[in-house]
């Protein structure tokens, strides 16, 4: 199975597309995952190359297409934001300034953006963005319907090392799984698809489609996406960016800690390894450590059954009577105001 990256886009396709075929007797549904870089600092041109990606992939038949971890607002990956022990430097505090401008608010003008782009292409969409709430990002995943229609989001749960400095933690508000006419569609971002009782949830809540945007390169990804495939007898969708270092700012205005002066501009920063698998752990695309590519398979909604035959993790493979999990699902918040319920106590008289 060959997967052809392209360089140019003002000429034909964007990317080579990759798709396998499935059993024409069964219900597919064809998917695809965006293996594509941010244009960073520049969330209105990231979001004209979301669109275009978005019309190829439709022009393929997709009806699914899943986008990488921050793909609006940018994974800034090899940054530290000026950040040691006990001092902040005052050039790490003006990039995240920066990077906070390129964020987005949900709801907003990007969301509906992103909507109308779902809508206008007929195709369910699951976009991963950086999310400002006020003063505090959050790494995000955003979920539209073919009908233009804004589902809802999941924050990520628990960012990983330093991420933990510039990114918000979510709560268990946030873990959807939507039913469509396509399958049950859920996500998880990167090292949070390693817990395994957030997987436990989604799999609870009948996820079917289970996305998983990532900025995790490593082959070993591999491994933890065709375990979560078997494990919840689910399609496993996980995209990542591909970039070289000429996708992020030149320095000083933007630099990768320690490694900046081994850099040059086409050095690859980040691998790609964009992949789809099936419920019994077949790799119907992917996984592609070439360059920027679309990433298509026919997802055989059958296999989905198959799979559960063989094992239920919350069904008939569950031992509620020995394990059990409790998920708080209800808002966290820092603060409430006594006013608001008694205003609302004497609406109710």
């Amino acid at each position: 199975m060959a997967l052809a990256p392209t360089s140019t886009i003002d000429d034909g396709p964007l990317f080579a597309e990759v798709e396998m075929g499935a059993d024409a007797s069964s219900p597919t549904i064809r998917a695809t995952v965006v293996q594509a870089a941010t244009v960073f600092y520049d969330t209105p041109a990231t979001l004209d190359k979301a669109e275009r990606l978005l019309a190829e992939a439709a022009s393929y038949g997709s009806q699914l297409v899943v986008f990488p971890e921050a793909f609006i607002g940018g994974y800034p990956r090899g940054s530290n934001f000026g950040v040691t022990i006990g001092n902040r430097t005052a050039k790490g505090k003006e990039d995240f300034r920066k990077y906070h401008a390129a964020a987005i608010d949900v709801p907003g003008p990007e969301v509906d953006r992103l909507a109308a782009m779902a809508g206008k292409y007929k195709v369910y969409l699951v976009m991963g963005v950086i999310e400002r709430d006020g003063y505090t990002l959050y790494c995000t995943v955003l979920f539209f319907d073919s009908q233009g229609r804004y589902l809802g989001k999941h924050r990520k749960l628990m960012p990983t090392a330093l991420e933990r400095i510039i990114w918000g933690f979510g709560d268990g508000s946030t873990i959807p799984v939507f039913e469509t006419p396509i399958g049950k569609i859920g996500a998880a971002i990167c090292w949070e698809n390693r817990m395994p009782l957030l997987r436990t949830a989604m799999y609870a809540k009948g996820v079917e489609i289970y996305c998983a945007p990532t900025a995790d390169s490593r082959e070993v990804w591999q491994a933890s996406m065709t375990h979560i495939a078997l494990e919840g007898g689910c399609f496993v969708l996980s995209a990542n960016q591909f970039c070289r270092r000429k996708d992020y700012p030149p320095p000083p205005e933007y630099s990768f800690a320690a490694t900046e002066e081994e850099l040059m501009p086409d050095s690859i920063v980040c691998a790609g390894g964009s992949v789809i698998i099936s419920p019994s752990g077949t790799v119907l695309a992917g996984p592609n450590y070439e360059g920027e590519a679309l990433i298509t398979a026919d997802l055989d909604i059958g296999e989905i059954v198959r799979a559960k035959f063989d094992f239920d993790v919350v069904g008939h493979y569950a031992r509620p009577e020995v394990l059990s999990l409790v998920v708080k699902d209800n808002p966290m918040t820092p603060f409430s105001f006594t006013s608001a319920s008694v205003k609302a106590e004497s609406s109710q008289k």
